[in-house]
C-alpha cells in the first residue's frame, strides 16, 4: 500500500476505536440480539470503509456512520433473513450483563423494543438513548420532524404497558 492509503487504514481505525462501542450499543437495541447487533456494526463499518473519503469530509462523520447504521438495520428488517429465532438462546442473544445492572430487567426492556416496528424502533433509539434532537433524527432516518414526534409519542405509548411492570418491579 501507499502512503496516502496507509494514512486512511489509520485513520479508518482510529475512527473505529472512538466509535465503535457507541454504534455497537445503538445496534445491540436496534436488534435486540448481540450477535445481530455485531453482525449490523461490521456490516456498517464496511460500507464506512468503502465510503471512506466522503465519510471523512463529511460534517459529521459519526452521523454519518449512524445513518449507514440505521439503513442497514432498515435493509436487514426489510429482507427478514432472521425472522426465526431458536427461543432457548434469547439470554445469550443479549450479551453478558454490564455491572450493577439487572440482567433480567434487562433482556425485559430489549424484548419491549423488539415489539416496536424497525422504524419506531430506531426512533425511540435515537431520541432517547442516542439523547438527539428531533431534526437530527429526521435527518438520520430521512422523514420529517413530525413523523419522528408521531413515532416517538406512538411508540412510548406502546412501550409504557410494557416499561411501567418492569419500573415497578424495579423499585419494589
Amino acid at each position: 500500500m501507499g502512503v496516502k492509503a496507509d494514512r486512511q487504514a489509520e485513520e479508518f481505525s482510529a475512527f473505529v476505536r472512538e466509535t465503535g462501542t457507541q454504534l455497537h450499543h445503538a445496534a445491540m437495541l436496534l436488534t435486540g440480539d448481540h450477535h445481530l447487533a455485531e453482525d449490523l456494526t461490521q456490516a456498517t463499518y464496511a460500507k464506512v470503509f468503502v465510503r471512506w473519503r466522503r465519510v471523512q469530509t463529511a460534517q459529521s462523520p459519526v452521523a454519518y456512520a449512524r445513518t449507514m447504521l440505521l439503513n442497514t438495520f432498515l435493509s436487514h428488517r426489510r429482507l427478514r433473513r432472521s425472522a426465526e429465532r431458536p427461543s432457548d438462546l434469547v439470554d445469550a442473544d443479549v450479551g453478558p450483563p454490564a455491572p450493577g445492572h439487572d440482567p433480567e430487567l434487562r433482556i425485559d426492556l430489549l424484548a419491549a423494543l423488539a415489539g416496536l416496528a424497525p422504524l419506531d424502533r430506531a426512533v425511540v433509539v435515537l431520541r432517547y438513548w442516542e439523547d438527539r434532537s428531533v431534526a437530527d433524527t429526521a435527518a438520520d432516518l430521512g422523514i420529517s420532524e413530525s413523523a419522528v414526534r408521531t413515532r416517538a409519542r406512538r411508540a412510548l405509548l406502546r412501550l409504557r404497558p410494557l416499561i411501567d411492570p418492569i419500573a415497578e418491579r424495579t423499585h419494589t
